[in-house]
């Protein structure tokens, strides 16, 4: 494990410099805030464009949030989207055919309103979903 000096600032093992501040520097991306995909319908396929972004979730009513196979989206591996439910309707994250979620206990509903979890895809289909699971 590297060891950096405590006077100086580090993205991913690189020095942030004066250069990266101003946008010259790829590490700078590693700064970048993620943007928001607000939903509040019933149901939410998730797709390609979902990837490093926080998808909210709002509805009074309970919405289910699918996960497509590779098959229909070509997910990154290491693909990382954060789900916040916004509404007060239970959001329940399924599969989609030939996808595995895992989880905690197998919990794959949001716990409570203004709660968050994330998914992370790790394998061929196959994904971690941890958070504020009920």
């Amino acid at each position: 494990m590297a060891t950096y000096p405590l006077s100086e600032a580090y993205v991913d093992g690189d020095v942030l410099s004066a250069a990266d501040v101003n946008g010259t520097n790829e590490a700078i991306n590693d700064l970048a805030l993620a943007t928001i995909n607000a939903q509040t319908g019933i149901t939410y396929t998730l797709a390609l464009t979902d990837v490093a972004k926080i998808v909210t979730l709002s509805n009074a009513s309970a919405i289910t949030l699918t996960v497509p196979a590779e098959s229909s989206v070509a997910w990154p591996a290491g693909t990382t989207i954060v789900l916040v439910a916004l509404g007060a309707g239970t959001v329940t994250v399924t599969a989609g055919g030939g996808v595995t979620i895992n989880s905690a206990d197998s919990a794959v509903e949001i716990g409570a309103q203004y709660g968050a979890a994330t998914l992370v895809k790790y394998g061929t289909d196959t994904w971690l979903l941890f958070g504020n699971l009920a």
